[in-house]
């Protein structure tokens, strides 16, 4: 048997974790499936890699050289990848852009920007739940520009070198069946949701933290967190078995109503990211630019959020940006809906 780079990766995600059960579970293998990948790899290179026991597994000698070299080579392959990428992206004579995007509410108004701009470009999209996934795929010269959500003063993973631009900064609103008692109000204390179940998009951020945060500040902790796609956020509101925490642009259907938290609690940033090596980079100030307007779009449908941020200037679209409408006023992980 040959080495690969795959079997080199076992080997260092069993070194990594101390386990064979740990690094099945890093690795998505089944861990019968993972055991047999090693014993393959110990025969192809002539004896056993770990010394295995109940408190884990311990590189040997061997296993130690194996993962002197595989620390140098792995990280060379992913460079080599990436400047590959990079480079193809570069010499390609076709206009496009690939966008990816974690739930928002600005991609369809980029790339209809785009278009009419660039009729002849080819542009594509890719939907993630994860902002780390896009900037991985970013990063690594797979998608030209990704818009993602995070919560608060949160950052993106800083991996890869992608550049981030904050677009706008947005309070979490709270989305309600009309019938509710508090759908009334003009605003709802979070303290007054506290036996309500819940429900949110999946997300790979810090927002599930911030949120519990936010709970226990006003003096609870909050009952069963529902996770689901958006349609399936709505069906659970609408059903009355939860209550939705969303983007204050969400747009509602009849019978539900969204409505803004007492003293915004929790906020929600997003940024457009790309990588400044990448050809497509000499199109960032353009896009972000479009993606501005699509922001400023969105509010624009959503007249109690504009009104909402009209009295409250520290929310909404960051300053210089362009694109706002009357009244939209510039701003310093499960996802809302």
């Amino acid at each position: 048997m040959d080495l690969e780079l795959r079997h080199l990766k076992v080997v260092v995600a069993i070194a990594d974790t101390g386990s064979l059960t740990k690094a099945a579970a890093l690795l998505s293998l089944p861990q019968p499936a993972l055991t047999a990948q090693l014993q393959r790899i110990e025969r192809a290179l002539g004896g056993p890699l770990f010394d295995r026991d109940r408190r884990g597994a311990r590189p040997t000698a061997l296993g130690e050289l194996v993962l002197a070299r595989a620390r140098v080579v792995l990280p060379a392959m992913k460079d080599l990848r990436e400047e590959a990428a990079r480079l193809t992206d570069a010499d390609t004579d076709a206009v496009r852009y690939r966008l990816g995007a974690v739930n928002g509410p600005i991609v369809g108004g980029l790339v209809h920007r785009l278009a009419a701009d660039e009729p002849h470009a080819r542009i594509t999209t890719y939907a993630s739940w994860s902002a780390d996934e896009l900037t991985t795929l970013v990063g690594t010269g797979r998608l030209d520009f990704a818009v993602v959500g995070v919560c608060g003063s949160a950052s993106p993973r800083g991996e890869h070198g992608v550049t981030w631009r904050t677009l706008a900064t947005d309070a979490v609103f709270v989305l309600l069946p009309q019938r509710h008692p508090l759908a009334a109000r003009p605003e709802v204390e979070l303290a007054a949701l506290a036996e309500v179940h819940w429900v949110a998009a999946p997300g790979d951020g810090c927002f599930a933290d911030c949120f519990a945060a936010a709970c226990a500040r006003s003096g609870f902790t909050p009952r069963t967190m529902y996770e689901a796609d958006p349609r399936g956020c709505v069906d659970l509101v609408e059903a009355g078995d939860a209550v939705a925490l969303c983007q204050p642009t969400f747009r509602t259907v009849p019978g539900l109503v969204t409505r803004p938290l007492a003293g915004a609690p929790l906020r929600w940033r997003l940024l457009l990211g790309w990588h400044p090596d990448a050809a497509a980079a000499q199109a960032a100030d353009r896009v972000l630019r479009y993606a501005a307007q699509a922001y400023a779009d969105s509010v624009a449908r959503a007249p109690a959020y504009a009104d909402w941020l009209a009295r409250h200037p520290h929310f909404g679209l960051q300053p210089g940006l362009g694109g706002a409408p009357a009244g939209v006023v510039a701003a310093a992980g499960a996802d809302p809906a």
